[in-house]
């Protein structure tokens, strides 16, 4: 549902100031939705997964996670206590001016967010083991960058927890293999995890380009919609192939046991070199975060995965 709000953008494509403040306001907002309200395809996906479980335990979870889903938005709180570290990704039309404040508003916003959501602050320097207690560091929030066509800006923001994060895993499996190989390596890397990811997960899968295209493409899969077949046929069958055969692991809700194991995966690739096969799996557990909205020239802002109402 669009939100209309007043022309400030027209006006901001001759001040970057004005953008930098629009941008932060509306990053600010999709932080506020994507930790406390789940895209409706995930609440959907995990209402489904309840009825359908057939294990005691694991469907004794998926009604705690829903009462905590519910909670969380009745309360307007963050729905898990790891708020993760923050992704962006900007697709900004290539008529916007100021595209450069656009990275200093994301900051801010993050900022503000740790402050008044409240986030919880998870950027730690690697080698102080300082936590900047704000959510920004060096390259963090990461933002990734596509120049689009257009005149307007869309901004995802993706909070990636950590326990789902620790288990994301690349392989570089023989060319020969093929679609065998990949199948494989998704199926033993769901098993490895375990409980760990806070399963029932969603898969992002990805092969080729090289090992750092191959995650990066498996991550990005990660914000598409779970209700949606992909658009490739071959790849739709593949998605629902590595479906099916993650629920049978029995690794079940929160790793209890049951067939709720995975909601949904999506699988994206790029041409791969004659020599090399990569392989990357990411994953997202069930409080799967994800916002988006559009900065339209003319001042409109439409949020796209959640119901905003002014």
């Amino acid at each position: 549902m669009a939100l209309v709000l007043t022309s400030i953008f027209l006006t901001a494509r001759n001040s970057r100031l004005n953008i930098e403040n629009v941008v932060e306001d509306v990053a600010f907002k999709l932080l506020q939705l994507a930790v406390i309200e789940l895209p409706k395809d995930v609440k959907d996906a995990l209402k489904r997964a309840s009825r359908e479980e057939e294990s005691k335990a694991g469907k004794t979870q998926l009604e705690a996670i829903l009462q905590n889903i519910e909670l969380a938005e009745k309360t307007r709180t963050p729905v898990c206590q790891d708020t993760g570290v923050i992704i962006f990704y900007v697709k900004a039309g290539a008529d916007v001016k100021g595209l450069d404040k656009i990275e200093p508003a994301l900051k801010k916003a993050t900022i503000r967010a740790t402050k008044e959501v409240p986030l919880r602050p998870n950027a730690v320097d690697p080698f102080t083991q300082k936590n900047s207690g704000d959510n920004t560091g060096n390259y963090v929030p990461y933002i990734n960058w596509e120049i689009v066509p257009g005149d307007s800006i869309e901004i995802t923001v993706m909070p990636k927890g950590g326990g789902s994060e620790n288990v994301c895993a690349l392989g570089m499996i023989p060319p020969g293999e093929g679609t065998k190989g990949l199948k494989k390596f998704v199926i033993d890397t769901l098993v490895k995890s375990g409980a760990q990811p806070c399963p029932p997960n969603i898969l992002g899968v990805a092969c080729g380009g090289g090992a750092d295209i191959a995650m990066k493409l498996a991550k990005a899969a990660l914000l598409n919609p779970i209700d949606k077949p992909n658009p490739n046929p071959e790849l739709a069958k593949l998605e629902k192939e590595l479906l099916e055969a993650a629920n049978m692991t029995g690794i079940g809700p929160m790793g209890l046991g049951g067939k709720s194991t995975v909601l949904g995966v999506n699988v994206d690739y790029a041409f791969r070199h004659p020599a090399s096969y990569p392989v990357a799996v990411a994953f997202q557990c069930w409080a799967a975060r994800r916002a988006t909205a559009r900065i339209h020239s003319d001042g409109r802002i439409e949020y796209l995965t959640h119901k905003v109402v002014k």
